[in-house]
């Protein structure tokens, strides 16, 4: 079978359009040499200061790796309840299945605004109880993430689980395997690509949130899109411009990584 390959016209319109996508993230680019102290296209001459800057400045290195454990922590919780929910859903099969998936996707639904109020009163009421988790600290963070993330994790393993052939799991029942053995030996070696796909999609999601931590963070937790957030919103830092170059890099290098090392294995399939 032959692959099929796009003509010139073809060819032109979609590098065209990706450079019409790609046009307001190459602008950053310029913007993290000037050396102005607010956001600006270089003038005659370029400078590194910015960059400097996000090194020798202690915030930026504090909210990088608090982001960090946020992101590990909130897709680790998000990727475990979603795995147990929806093992249970696939293997027992209970009468309102519906109606508690639909419950679980409510955060998808629900205004992002009114789902950080409530996350807010609820936090705010757990710091009266407790230091740890509440109001302004990075556990109450995670809480909230993990709050908002679970649904797209739900989504991810359910779709996994429905490539599965339910004929599996009733052979080794049959052979009076326990429901862990079926779940840790079965089912869940069948659909590790699709934990491993939900764990990164819950983690980006955690890593990039900043509606939901505007709202239960102040002082302390303050995450690295709330910190480039406040630097837009406040002072116009062009710092931002440099940590938006960094990330952009650190993006595209994981996204040619993974195209270098998955292209020999798609060949050999």
């Amino acid at each position: 079978m032959t692959a099929y390959r796009p003509g010139p016209i073809a060819l032109a319109a979609a590098i065209l359009i990706a450079i019409f996508l790609l046009m307001p993230l190459l602008a950053v680019v310029p913007i993290s040499f000037t050396p102005a102290r607010y956001l600006s296209m270089p003038r005659g001459s370029l400078s590194l200061v910015h960059y400097r800057e996000l090194f020798e400045n202690p915030d930026w290195a504090q909210s990088f790796f608090l982001s960090i454990r946020i992101g590990v922590v909130s897709s680790l919780a998000a990727t475990t309840l979603a795995t147990l929910f929806a093992l249970g859903i696939w293997m027992f099969r209970p009468r309102f299945s519906a109606a508690l998936v639909g419950f679980v996707l409510l955060p998808m639904i629900v205004p992002p605004v009114v789902s950080a109020m409530t996350l807010y009163f609820l936090l705010t009421a757990l710091s009266q109880a407790t230091g740890f988790v509440g109001y302004d600290t990075w556990l109450g963070v995670v809480l909230a993430h993990v709050v908002m993330i679970v649904p797209f994790a739900v989504v991810l393993i359910l779709v996994a689980l429905g490539q599965v052939d339910r004929r599996i799991d009733l052979a080794a029942r049959g052979m009076g395997a326990g429901v862990v053995q079926r779940a840790f030996r079965i089912i869940l070696p069948n659909i590790k690509f699709g934990l491993l796909t939900a764990a990164l999609l819950s983690f980006v999601l955690s890593w990039e949130e900043i509606g939901v931590t505007l709202f239960i963070t102040s002082v302390n937790a303050i995450t690295l899109p709330r910190l480039m957030w406040s630097g837009v919103h406040d002072n116009i830092d062009p710092a931002i411009a440099a940590i938006s170059v960094i990330l952009i890099v650190v993006t595209t290098v994981i996204l040619v990584a993974r195209m270098i090392f998955a292209g020999p294995s798609q060949e050999k399939h």
